[in-house]
């Protein structure tokens, strides 16, 4: 299977744009499929499913707790809503909803949060989730996803309509570098094994996929071999092909656009400590805040570049060799 395009580049589309026809392909399979927004049509890219299903469409206003309230009880009558905000306001503002109403609830709700980390760039630390991620795993049962780029919508979008419970999708909103060909495949809940290596693997999510591949660049030019796996489902973890990982290069680093605490690193060194103890090194945000700035500002600003991972992959291999001596 052939997952990466040979030149990635940045889209000729932006990610709001592809997911709503994503949404508008499965509503048109799926009549019980409906769009809930906190005054984000334009913003988050869903005013074309308004325009093609305006009776399926309803904006709540800027009450996001009030909208994931609406989606419980639409759900409890046997719709699917998917409900669109920015991620800090899909998330940290509305958990009680999400927890209470609809998990506990055992209902069937999908999450859409806009504007994951940096890419929210000049909405700045107001609008800028780093936490999104790790309040979403707290959710017992939810399914937390990042895709890489556009390539996985359609799949992602099928996958939450057609699979009953709590989603959260979280993604930038705007142009992204294309990294995946139209033939790639993608299953919830099994990472893509993007490129074999021997001496350190680098797991990582999101923007992140396109840096950890850069960072594989910079480590071959001094003889290192990096595995890049793209573990675009958070939660379920694809538990297996990280301990696989660990056991062929016995060093990882994780990638992600995120907080260091809760997020994909988080949830790495969990199974890599009870399963299969190795190095490990996160690239992540470490205790800040957001702010203004361009995304790639943001990424130097943050450390998460792929400077940065190279730099954490060979720490990451002196660690083990080091171990390896004594």
């Amino acid at each position: 299977m052939k997952f990466l395009l040979d030149n990635p580049k940045i889209d000729e589309h932006e990610m709001r744009a592809v997911y709503c026809d994503a949404l508008i392909s499965a509503a048109r399979e799926n009549s019980r499929i409906v769009a809930v927004d906190a005054d984000v049509q334009y913003s988050m890219g869903t005013k074309r499913f308004y325009d093609v299903f305006p009776e399926r469409g309803i904006n709540c206003g800027i009450m996001e707790a009030h909208g994931v309230g609406m989606c419980a009880g639409m759900s409890a009558t046997g719709l699917i809503p998917f409900f669109h905000a920015f991620g800090t306001f899909a998330t940290r503002r509305v958990f009680d909803q999400i927890f209470i109403s609809c998990a506990y609830q055992k209902l069937n709700v999908k999450i859409i949060g806009g504007d994951a980390g940096v890419t929210a760039t000049a909405n700045g630390g107001t609008h800028m989730p780093f936490e999104d991620m790790a309040l979403m795993r707290a959710v017992p049962g939810a399914t937390v996803i990042e895709p890489a780029d556009t390539a996985m919508y359609e799949t992602a979008v099928k996958l939450m309509a057609d699979t009953y419970g709590v989603f959260y999708m979280r993604s930038s909103r705007r142009k992204v570098t294309r990294i995946y060909s139209d033939s790639a495949k993608f299953t919830i809940g099994k990472a893509n094994l993007l490129e074999e290596g021997c001496d350190v693997a680098i797991v990582a999510c999101g923007i992140m996929v396109l840096e950890a591949l850069r960072a594989r660049e910079m480590l071959l030019e001094k003889g290192i071999s990096a595995a890049v796996l793209d573990m675009h489902t958070i939660k379920p973890l694809d538990e297996e092909a990280i301990v696989k990982a660990a056991q062929n290069c016995g060093a990882v680093v994780t990638a992600e656009n995120h907080n260091a605490i809760g997020g994909l690193g988080s949830a790495v060194s969990e199974v890599l400590s009870e399963k299969y103890p190795v190095p490990l090194e996160r690239v992540a945000v470490f205790e800040s805040f957001g702010e203004v700035g361009t995304q790639d500002y943001l990424q130097e600003r943050f450390h998460l570049t792929a400077r940065d991972i190279a730099e954490k992959a060979e720490k990451c291999i002196r660690r083990k060799n080091e171990n390896s001596r004594h």
